[in-house]
């Protein structure tokens, strides 16, 4: 995906924009009452809210980067699915011959062999990434307002179908109806696939070896199935999420406090400077209301770093920087479907640029 800077900068100043007004109105009010009402008492020495900030900037980077991982890990096990599905489709379409059988199949009576097993593998990739996309209880990002007003801007097709009418001409009508009574619909399909192989070893399709080469690829799709799922429902632990979050917040509603003080020393020594006749006036008495804009500033950072980790947590919630697995799975989709020799004219369309529009 690629995002231009500027539209990429306003996407992340709207959707954290309630949270600089609260900062605007967090820092504002001290000053208020240190500058105008004359409570100069009313700070905080800056060397304990500077140790909090460099130990926050320290535990922020350690989630972030745990984050990052599941995130990346996400994605490079995806990767194994699309190579694992390459793999299949060269197998089937080379393995599976007249070499062994008593009776010969015509090239028709092959391809539409063929283009059973790999219209089940897409069923299963579809199960797949239904399952991925149910909401577990720690993904709050497409629950709160902020992330519906994001989400808007987003299409994400498993939320706009249902997996039986997505599962709509990969599948016949008994092998839908066995796999949507399942709880675990994506393990059905590679059952029903493993049962088809030794289907087709009985028949003398294919050799002992060459069934035990399918069994190998379905034992590694299940191996990637269980990665993700494992991904998908085991949460980033919540006690390192929960109190990172309490210290940033504990740490920002301190920082003007330790802020203001240090500005309004700065504005005496510029005020006994020895060219304090050049000095604007009016600049060095208000110099302490700079502590607003900084403190809003510095208080967005951490807290915009602390929002970057927690989308990064659940790389499949569906939003604009997970792991695009619709539009990995309907590349795969087309990939294998070529493989075999399917009609390019019924093969689907990739999907848009998910960064965009769609997932």
């Amino acid at each position: 995906m690629y995002i231009k800077p500027v539209y990429s900068l306003k996407i992340v100043l709207l959707w954290t924009r309630k949270y600089i007004y609260f900062f605007f109105l967090m820092s504002i009010v001290p000053v208020i009452l240190y500058d105008v009402v004359g409570l100069k008492w009313l700070y905080l020495p800056w060397l304990p809210i500077g140790l909090i900030g460099t130990s926050l900037a320290f535990i922020t980077g350690f989630k972030n980067n745990a984050s990052y991982e599941r995130l990346w890990e996400a994605r490079k096990i995806y990767g194994g699915i699309v190579n694992t599905s390459r793999l299949l489709a060269t197998m089937v379409n080379d393995f599976i011959t007249n070499e062994f059988v008593r009776v010969e199949r015509t090239d028709k009576e092959f391809f539409n062999i063929k283009k059973v097993i790999i219209m089940r593998h897409i069923a299963w990739m579809t199960s797949l990434r239904y399952a991925l996309r149910i909401k577990k209880p720690w993904e709050t990002l497409v629950g709160s307002k902020s992330g519906k007003e994001h989400m808007k801007t987003i299409v994400v097709k498993e939320h706009e179908l249902t997996l039986q009418e997505e599962l709509h001409g990969y599948l016949n009508e008994d092998e839908k109806e066995f796999v949507l009574s399942m709880t675990n619909k994506q393990a059905a399909c590679l059952n029903m696939q493993s049962k088809h192989f030794k289907e087709l070893k009985l028949e003398g399709l294919i050799d002992d070896f060459r069934h035990i080469e399918f069994n190998n690829i379905i034992g590694e799709l299940f191996t990637l199935q269980g990665k993700v799922e494992r991904i998908k429902n085991f949460p980033y632990p919540r006690q390192f999420a929960t109190l990172n979050l309490f210290f940033i917040w504990i740490f920002m509603i301190l920082l003007p406090f330790g802020m203001m003080h240090e500005f309004h020393e700065i504005a005496l020594n510029l005020g006994n400077h020895e060219n304090r006749c050049f000095m604007n006036r009016l600049i060095v008495e208000n110099f302490v209301w700079m502590t607003v804009p900084i403190s809003v500033v510095i208080s967005w950072v951490f807290m915009l770093m602390e929002k970057v980790g927690d989308v990064s947590e659940n790389p499949f919630e569906g939003t604009r920087n997970d792991v695009p697995i619709t539009t990995i799975s309907r590349g795969i989709e087309i990939d294998i479907r070529e493989i075999i020799g399917d009609d390019k004219n019924v093969i689907p369309k990739p999907h848009p640029n998910y960064g965009d529009t769609e997932m």
